[in-house]
């Protein structure tokens, strides 16, 4: 592990490692076969605060450091991606509130993390610990200019409507944070963010999605129909909602570059636990060099995509010290570096095991399907490759 951390921090990556491997591990492969929601094990996960690691102190979270928590995210993904991403997104649209909203958005919003409201932990309510960032749209993805929901402003409320696509813990969240135009006229500067609660009248859960890989999450539609929310449940200010988004992003692609790492690591173990019992020619198959280098370029190219999460944390205290937040660059270059080796580290993982590589008798195909979805989400890596592009152009 490249991480450098103290006893503390050890002890907690530690307990998060034992709760996966003793509680999730055992059920991956009948939950991702059948495409289910493993619900207990999500609830569970929130009892013991994996939700809310984000959360500061002063709202009842556990106030952790970049460095423990995306240690933790790797050891969650070795395990399973898909329950390592929805876990982790449960703090992705906490971090636009506390961005931009006001101190009581912040304690407001940062019940719902914690799992301090009541009446939860239903379908029609949403699970305690679970919120949801609702972005993408059918015809806005990349391209956030294009969205089609509206929030229009009508007295003391604003009134939503429309609906969002591929949203990780629709089905899951008690509360979203919604993205809606304003101002038609301004594209992205007509945005706005709002705090919307689950169980208000009109918010439903559309289509939940039949994914290829990271089967253990949740990904649905949220339909918003006439949904009145007050005033003070805009986060920021009106027409900021773009750049919020942004920035919220900045902060969350290196959570899925440490998904991506865990996955490559696990591939990596996997590999090297056949290479060393698979014989061929008199001997494992790990001491003939073809498999040997192969597997040393696999351990390269994760170590690699670790130090390049670290490096991220590194920039984003440096920046914070400063009262800035000039780390744009870093997230994405280790969000899209760690999705391009995860998805090869996983190809060369199958290619060792052959025959066994491409059955599902082994992990390794999972691992696969898993660690595509690492370059697309969160920004697709094109686009991060456009983000990267464009500081080197300023």
């Amino acid at each position: 592990m490249g991480y450098i951390l103290n006893d503390d921090q050890k002890s907690m990556v530690k307990a998060a490692k034992e709760f996966v491997e003793k509680k999730v591990q055992p059920v991956v492969a009948e939950y991702d076969r059948e495409g289910t929601l493993p619900i207990e094990l999500y609830q569970e996960a929130a009892e013991l605060g994996y939700t809310a690691l984000e959360v500061p102190e002063e709202y009842g979270g556990s106030g952790l450091d970049y460095y423990t928590i995306l240690a933790m995210y790797e050891e969650f993904a070795k395990v399973d991606a898909g329950f390592a991403t929805g876990v982790g997104a449960a703090s992705l649209a906490l971090k636009t509130v506390l961005i931009a909203g006001s101190p009581e958005q912040k304690k407001y919003f940062a019940s719902f993390v914690n799992g301090e409201k009541q009446g939860l932990d239903k379908p029609e309510t949403g699970y305690q610990g679970y919120a949801a960032f609702a972005l993408t749209e059918a015809g806005a993805g990349s391209d956030a200019a294009q969205q089609k929901t509206v929030a229009e402003k009508d007295g003391d409320d604003y009134v939503i409507n429309g609906s969002k696509c591929f949203i990780t813990n629709a089905s899951l969240a008690s509360v979203f944070v919604v993205f809606a135009t304003t101002d038609k006229t301004k594209g992205t500067k007509g945005i706005s963010a709002f705090i919307v609660e689950r169980d208000l009248p009109g918010v439903s859960i559309g289509k939940e999605e039949d994914k290829m890989g990271i089967r253990l999450s949740n990904t649905a539609e949220v339909l918003f129909d006439n949904v009145r929310v007050p005033a003070d449940h805009l986060v920021g200010a009106e027409g900021k909602g773009f750049v919020y988004a942004m920035q919220t992003l900045d902060m969350a692609r290196p959570s899925v570059a440490s998904f991506a790492v865990g996955v490559g690591q696990r591939a990596i173990d996997e590999a090297v636990a056949y290479a060393k019992t698979r014989k061929t020619f008199g001997k494992p198959i790990i001491a003939h060099q073809a498999i040997n280098f192969k597997l040393a370029d696999m351990d390269i190219k994760v170590e690699a995509a670790r130090s390049l999460v670290i490096n991220y944390v590194n920039k984003y205290y440096e920046q914070i010290a400063l009262g800035k937040r000039n780390f744009t660059r870093e997230a994405a270059i280790c969000k899209c570096f760690a999705g391009d080796v995860a998805v090869q580290v996983c190809l060369d993982a199958i290619q060792i095991l052959g025959g066994y590589g491409y059955s599902r008798e082994y992990p390794v195909e999972k691992l696969l399907r898993d660690a595509k979805i690492m370059q697309i989400y969160e920004g697709t890596n094109e686009v991060q490759r456009m983000v990267i592009g464009g500081a080197l152009s300023r």
